[in-house]
């Protein structure tokens, strides 16, 4: 079996949907994941359906608008923006739909949280694959930003994504939340990053996740979810960030070789 590696339209941010797809063909990546964002694309099911027949890529995930930076996004209601993210899902034949846990200010959204996740998965046939998130830092405390909370391993979600930049920023050994999830790892946002507060969303193999292993994990144990590669590229040229693309889609494929049958996740 095959495991797709796939690329997130957050890895050509600031630029649109189109370039996304257009450079994931060029590049040689099989399938994409959409993050919702001001890009009026990202919203739209009939264009990013002519994008996917375009390109010959399938859609597979749909990253939801719970991010800071999308909070103007389909109003104000964080279950509207899950409801409308599922709806884009499955009209352009996604199966995951990625969402971060609630803000800790979102009280009364967090109290239905779970329920909500649970629910909503039952009903439609979608896998609601929630983010491992991180505590945010400030010079003098750690705060909990999320609830019920950043760390998925405790929670009742039947499907999680792993977010390897994610990982790096909480201290967190990828590899073992991995193991840990177990079944529950639906999606992977193939990433790196450093042990700092800023997220770093570096090219697998540039910071101190064992991502090679985690990739390896999957291949063993004929994972069954998808790989997609968020890397951050705003800072660099056109030409710096195919090349980082070309690295990270290289990695991931030279990784997701299986040594061994040891199971299913």
């Amino acid at each position: 079996m095959t495991i797709r590696v796939g690329l997130s339209t957050a890895s050509v941010y600031p630029d649109n949907a189109a370039t996304a797809f257009a450079t994931a063909a060029r590049l040689g990546y099989t399938a994409m994941e959409v993050m919702v964002w001001t890009d009026p694309v990202t919203q739209e099911p009939g264009a990013l359906r002519a994008l996917s027949e375009l390109h010959g890529i399938p859609i597979v995930s749909v990253h939801a608008p719970t991010l800071l930076l999308t909070q103007r996004i389909w109003g104000a209601d964080p279950w509207g923006k899950v409801d409308r993210s599922m709806e884009l899902a499955l009209e352009v034949g996604a199966d995951v739909v990625v969402l971060h846990p609630p803000f800790r200010w979102q009280r009364e959204y967090a109290a239905e949280f779970v329920e909500g996740v649970a629910d909503r998965e039952r009903d439609s046939g979608l896998k609601l694959a929630v983010e491992n998130m991180f505590p945010w830092i400030t010079a003098r405390r750690q705060m909990l930003a999320y609830l019920p909370h950043w760390n998925p391993l405790d929670q009742p979600y039947r499907h999680v994504t792993l977010d390897l930049s994610h990982a790096a920023t909480a201290g967190v050994d990828g590899l073992q939340m991995a193991r840990e999830l177990g079944p529950r790892l639906a999606h992977l946002h193939l990433t790196d990053g450093l042990e700092t507060f800023t997220d770093d969303h570096l090219v697998p193999g540039h910071g101190t996740q064992p991502c090679s292993e985690v990739l390896q994990m999957l291949a063993d144990t004929r994972y069954t979810g998808h790989v997609i590669v968020e890397v951050g590229t705003r800072k660099l040229t056109p030409d710096e960030r195919e090349i980082d693309l070309i690295e990270a889609l290289t990695f991931a494929e030279l990784h997701l070789m299986p040594s061994r049958g040891v199971g299913r996740i």
